[in-house]
């Protein structure tokens, strides 16, 4: 009986050897093919700062350092010195602190609204512009979206140059806006 048990754990480890060398031999050819692969990464790496050099040329300049922007609320801080009549503005700081970056003020559309003077079709040609309603409302049209009813807590981007209008609002309406650059070119386009 001692043989027959000897016999088997001999076929078991004969067995489990077996196949330990064939799980071997698959992680190996594996592990060759990891390694040929970090080869393959590594070389392209050693050619990729000839090409790194050549966009380093081409590289704009590096921009001022920013500082940092402090704004506390203040009604004598709201200005109607802004892009639109109806409308008053404060300046958050942000222009001065980036070196024309990007601009953001909080922007109080005077009611009530006159669609006469308020709906004109326009764009602004920006890289980037995003409008967060902070009170009341404001109905918008932007081209391809149609109009849409932006209340308190709503937010929307509006991409560089797309047409776009404010058809009527609320006389409490108070927007976050945030630009870039912050100077920027508005054309105003027959409706």
């Amino acid at each position: 009986m001692a043989k027959k048990t000897s016999k088997k754990t001999s076929k078991k480890t004969k067995s489990r050897s077996a196949a330990q060398t064939a799980v071997k031999k698959r992680s190996g050819a594996k592990s060759a093919a990891r390694s040929s692969a970090r080869k393959a990464v590594k070389a392209k790496a050693r050619t990729t700062p000839a090409k790194t050099t050549t966009k380093a040329t081409t590289k704009k300049p590096a921009r001022p350092k920013q500082r940092i922007a402090i704004s506390h609320h203040r009604e004598e801080d709201f200005k109607a010195d802004g892009l639109r009549a109806y409308a008053k503005y404060r300046d958050l700081g942000i222009a001065a602190a980036s070196h024309g970056l990007a601009q953001a003020h909080v922007i109080r559309l005077q009611g009530p609204c006159d669609p006469a003077e308020v709906s004109k079709l326009h764009f602004h040609d920006v890289d980037f512009q995003m409008v967060y309603v902070l009170k009341g409302w404001v109905k918008t049209y932007m081209d391809g979206q149609g109009e849409t009813l932006m209340k308190e807590g709503s937010a929307w981007t509006q991409p560089p140059k797309i047409k776009h209008m404010i058809l009527d609002y609320s006389d409490d309406v108070e927007l976050l806006e945030v630009i870039l650059p912050a100077e920027f070119k508005t054309v105003e386009l027959k409706a």
